[in-house]
């Protein structure tokens, strides 16, 4: 299989050559993109970089990570390649791992596959703790949005990709900022890929980080709650029927009756100073068990509902190797 790395680039500068280097040769093909870097990136490694493999991509316009990965990835289908893997330029992920991310891919147990820094728990004590509380969060959210309840670390970058499952992402779609792996996860939840992860260690050194926090956590939280709402309505009312799609209206209703039946007759014996009878509070509290109940057992079917079976072999033989890219 023809495997090609991609590296978006983006204030990389100090680091991008040595993570070049560090590319084996099991790698065809090298995607450099410079997402409007006001260093120069881009020109520095056509001017420093020697190596055959290496081609620069650049952007006039910034971008962001999603749209530059986008770019690579039309760059890899446009040249044939089979496996598509997105490595930082930072020198955070370490391109020596990079065949186990391709090997599931290979060998057909995944169409997917991405980093987890959770695994080890020595690696994970010293990863700072903003991180650590942010990613917990954040990998529930992507569980709820995308349907992968058997994934972590979300948000985590170094991913691959067979060839024919990115042709049927609709490029155009999935975010371009730093919401883009977690909305790539949702788009391929709708394709039922199979996705799995990759334990791996993460690098913190000098790196500079243009994340801020306080900018995007409305955001995300929106997007997250836009692509659960799509993906449920998707799996279980658009292309499929099943008790869960029963359970889940149900168990919102009755919960969010006993809400509103609590509080009512609460501030009513505020306002009175007569206290509320047992059975007010019974009609209260058991259509909240009851609505609990059925929501769990909804989670429960969603859980179990994690795509098992990958599709990039059926997709390969039903389209070239060497098919266009999505415009």
């Amino acid at each position: 299989m023809n495997i090609a790395a991609i590296l978006p680039a983006y204030c990389t500068r100090a680091h991008i050559l040595a993570v070049l280097r560090a590319i084996g040769p099991e790698v065809a093909a090298i995607y450099v993109v410079d997402d409007a870097c006001p260093q120069g990136t881009g020109d520095y490694v056509r001017a420093q970089c020697h190596d055959a493999r290496v081609r620069v991509i650049r952007h006039t316009e910034n971008q962001g990570v999603g749209g530059a990965v986008m770019s690579g990835y039309r760059a890899a289908l446009a040249d044939g390649m089979d496996i598509l893997v997105k490595i930082d330029s930072d020198g955070q992920m370490d391109p020596a791992l990079l065949m186990g991310f391709v090997a599931p891919i290979r060998d057909g147990k995944a169409d997917y596959t991405k980093g987890n820094r959770f695994f080890d728990l020595e690696s994970v004590r010293v990863m700072p703790r903003v991180r650590l509380a942010g990613n917990a969060a954040l990998s529930l959210l992507a569980k709820l949005s995308s349907g992968y309840w058997n994934i972590f670390d979300p948000t985590n970058g170094y991913t691959a990709i067979h060839a024919s499952v990115a042709r049927q992402l609709p490029f155009e779609k999935i975010s371009r900022g730093y919401f883009f792996e977690t909305d790539m996860l949702f788009r391929l939840g709708t394709l039922r890929a199979v996705v799995a992860d990759v334990p791996m260690r993460a690098v913190y050194g000098s790196e500079t980080s243009h994340l801020q926090i306080r900018k995007i956590v409305f955001e995300f939280l929106f997007k997250h709650a836009r692509n659960a709402t799509k993906r449920i309505f998707y799996n279980y009312y658009l292309r499929d029927m099943s008790l869960a799609s029963l359970e889940l209206p149900a168990g919102l209703t009755l919960v969010l009756f006993a809400l509103v039946h609590g509080a009512l007759r609460w501030s009513a014996s505020v306002a009175s100073g007569v206290p509320t009878t047992a059975g007010s509070v019974m009609l209260a509290a058991l259509p909240a068990l009851a609505g609990l109940q059925l929501l769990l057992s909804f989670i429960g079917h969603d859980v179990a509902a994690v795509p098992q079976q990958p599709i990039h072999p059926s997709l390969t033989r039903l389209a070239p190797p060497c098919a266009p890219a999505l415009p």
